[in-house]
């Protein structure tokens, strides 16, 4: 179970940090759970269903809370690529769109 800080910060990163710099940053998700589907996904290396029970907030570990809220403070800081790591979700979940 993560820390009360870690899902603090958790919840404003993906509540407020990251829907209000969507838009402007062309991101292909803008809500909540849509980034907090990506970071997790990407926390665990799989869709975060299969290795931590809902809801995640309160059943991951710190290292994994810990290593979501790393990628999303990074796609922040235009240090990773929020479009590739949300392809690389939804591909995950056999649900990424082919043009």
């Amino acid at each position: 179970m993560a820390s009360s800080d870690l899902v603090k910060r958790w919840f404003i990163l993906t509540h407020e940090c990251m829907p209000a710099a969507a838009a402007e940053r062309g991101w292909p998700v803008r809500f909540d759970h849509c980034f907090q589907r990506i970071l997790l996904d990407h926390s665990v290396g799989g869709p975060w269903r299969e290795t931590i029970a809902a809801p995640a907030y309160r059943h991951a570990s710190d290292a994994q809370l810990q290593r979501a809220i790393a990628l999303g403070e990074a796609a922040l800081a235009d240090e990773a690529d929020l479009s590739a790591l949300n392809r690389q979700s939804l591909a995950w979940r056999s649900k990424l769109r082919r043009a």
